[in-house]
Formats: C-alpha cells, sequence, structure tokens
C-alpha cells in the first residue's frame, strides 16, 4: 500500500475510509453523513505497566499512540483508536471504560461526507498545532462531552 491509497473499512456500518493526509498522515475519513452522538467505534486497549511503559513504549513511535489509564498503566487503543488524528475542535469524542478496557468514540456534532473525523489530543502536544483554539463546547464553557482528561491518570 503506498501513501496515496484509500482504504476502504468495509466492515463498519458507517461508510469510512483511511487516507492518507499530507500534513497529519493517515486519518479516518467518512463518505457519508453520520448524525451527532453516533457511535463509531468501540477499541480494545492492550495495556502497557509503568515498568515496560518507562523502559521500552515511551522511546518508541507506540508513546504517540497511548491513552494514560489507572496505575501508572498506558493503554494502546486497537482497531481505529489509533487511527485519529488530533483537532483542537474535534468532531469526535471518546471516553475510557476502564472496567472494561475499551475507548468508545463518538461524534460531537454532524460530519459531512469526506470530512475527517477527529479527536483532540488535549494540551500535552508534540507538534506544532495548527488548529490551537481550546477545546470547547458551544457554551464554551465546558470541555466537549466524551473527552476525558488525561491530566489526572498522567500525573498520578
Amino acid at each position: 500500500m503506498t501513501d496515496e491509497e484509500t482504504v476502504p473499512l468495509s466492515q463498519h456500518s458507517l461508510a469510512l475510509e483511511l487516507r492518507n493526509d499530507p500534513v497529519k498522515g493517515r486519518g479516518v475519513f467518512t463518505k457519508d453523513i453520520i448524525a451527532s452522538n453516533t457511535l463509531v467505534e468501540i477499541s480494545p486497549v492492550l495495556l502497557f505497566n509503568p515498568t515496560e511503559y518507562a523502559n521500552h513504549g515511551k522511546h518508541t513511535i507506540l508513546d504517540h499512540y497511548t491513552y494514560c489509564w489507572p496505575g501508572g498503566y498506558y493503554g494502546l487503543a486497537l482497531g481505529l483508536g489509533s487511527m485519529f488524528n488530533h483537532n483542537s475542535t474535534p468532531n469526535v469524542g471518546f471516553i475510557r471504560d476502564f472496567n472494561n478496557k475499551l475507548i468508545r468514540y463518538v461524534t460531537l456534532r454532524e460530519i459531512q461526507p469526506e470530512e475527517e473525523l477527529c479527536i483532540s489530543y488535549g494540551n500535552h502536544l508534540w507538534f506544532e498545532d495548527d488548529d490551537s483554539a481550546p477545546a470547547l463546547s458551544d457554551s464554551e464553557e465546558e470541555l466537549f462531552p466524551f473527552q476525558d482528561d488525561d491530566d489526572e491518570l498522567c500525573n498520578a
């Protein structure tokens, strides 16, 4: 597969594709309208214990794809969970299900055909953010729903 190829994800009930964005890299795009509050993906999570992650994971590309998890663990979202690119005003939010070791991704607004599905990576970015607006809802007083805050878990 070359970077220019589109990969249809026909196993999903939504018309999703993996495509390459020249700036962000591979990402998830839709071919159809997706309504607000639609469950897009449930990703199982592979957990790394704190020692394993400190000694190995954080020194690899995995460091860009993990979510903080209770007890100092780090979780790698499998499936589409690791393919969503960042946007400071995301159209997809996520909620971590710690008990079941899953992450659920839900649309925050209606998404139009050919639009990329993006989540917010939070405030601790390792790259220059072209979309540097704060991640606020329409009321501008609260974080988007379904957007957890990693700070407590990552700094525990």
